[in-house]
């Protein structure tokens, strides 16, 4: 997923919302993805979710810039 960077900036959003300390995932959002864990899968899983409802919308899923 390294490829498509807006997609694993959204899964790292959606990781770190869900799953904010290590009282919820054992790793942070880099070593999950590494290892792909369970946590890190659920978290690309909905940000691919999200992406295909808002290309159904006409939308697109986008970022704002980092400053």
């Amino acid at each position: 997923m390294q490829h498509d960077l807006q997609l694993r900036a959204a899964a790292r959003a959606i990781y770190d919302a869900c799953y904010p300390s290590d009282e919820w995932a054992p790793v942070g959002f880099d070593e999950a993805e590494r290892f792909r864990t369970v946590h890190y899968r659920q978290a690309v899983g909905a940000a691919l979710q999200a992406r295909s409802v808002l290309a159904a919308r006409g939308e697109q899923l986008s970022l704002p810039a980092l400053a």
